[in-house]
């Protein structure tokens, strides 16, 4: 998974930081859930990078309105 820096996100037009938010979202649930299921993660580190991510391309979106 490449990391998401906040110059990447300044780079990117509105539709693709949508498609971007939304896949990091998917992945951050698809995560909870098998964790929630028994299942051990191979990258327990994950979550939290997941979690900056997400909190990057928010605090962009909030920075241009």
């Amino acid at each position: 998974m490449d990391i998401i820096t906040a110059n990447k996100v300044r780079e990117m037009d509105d539709r693709e930081r949508e498609r971007a938010l939304i896949d990091l979202r998917e992945q951050l649930m698809m995560l909870y859930s098998s964790q929630t299921g028994g299942g051990l993660s191979d990258n327990p580190a994950k979550a939290k990078m997941l979690r900056k991510q997400i909190a990057r391309i928010l605090t962009v979106i909030n920075e241009e309105k």
